[in-house]
This record gives structure tokens, sequence and C-alpha cells, in this order.
């Protein structure tokens, strides 16, 4: 495998933790909102950002889990635009992370979920 540094194959493994905790928690309200409130007028648009953001916290994970395997086949190193790659792919994971994460949250909050 072309050698990444340590810090950045832990940032990757636990953002990908970070995403799916993520994806489950959007579910998890999505379903509580529509069990408790169902599809209102009001209810609508919350659950439909709550799938929108599965789906934006999806991307980044399959993109990440389909990196590390085509740089693992690069000897000795990986070439810079694929690391270029890589380091974007993290950076838009986290920015994805947090503002979902942020979303989730308000969604709660506006539901009385928390």
């Amino acid at each position: 495998m072309a050698k990444l540094p340590n810090e950045t194959l832990t940032t990757i493994f636990t953002l990908q933790r970070q995403l799916i905790e993520g994806i489950d928690e959007a579910a998890a309200t999505e379903s509580t909102i529509f069990e408790q409130f169902g599809e209102t007028e009001v209810t609508l648009s919350v659950l439909e950002q709550l799938q929108n953001i599965r789906e934006r916290l999806v991307g980044p994970y399959s993109r990440l889990a389909s990196l590390l395997p085509r740089i693992a086949e690069y000897q000795p190193t990986a070439p810079v635009d694929v690391l270029d790659l890589l380091y974007q792919t993290i950076e838009q994971a986290q920015i994805a992370r947090d503002a979902s994460a942020a979303s989730v949250r308000e969604a709660q909050r506006d539901f009385n979920l928390l």
C-alpha cells in the first residue's frame, strides 16, 4: 500500500464511523418524527431534509471507502492527484458531518426529541 500517515488513516476511519453514526441518527430522527407526528405539512419538509442528510453522508463515506483500496494498489506512492482527491474528500466529509449533525439537532429540538 502506498503509505499514508497513521494520522490520516485514523482520521479516515474515525470519519467513516462518524458518517455512519450520522446516517443512523438522521434515520432514527426521521423515523421518530414520522411515528409521533405523521406526515403533515409541518413535518414533510423536515422528513425530506433528514432523508437528504442521509444521502449527503453516504456520498463521502462511499468515496472514502473506494479511495483507500485504490491508494493501496499504488506502489511505492500514490499519485499526487489521487492524494489530493483523498484530502479533499476528507475535508468535504468533515463539513458534511458537521452540517448534518447541526441539522439533525435542530430537527430534534423543533420536535422536542432532545
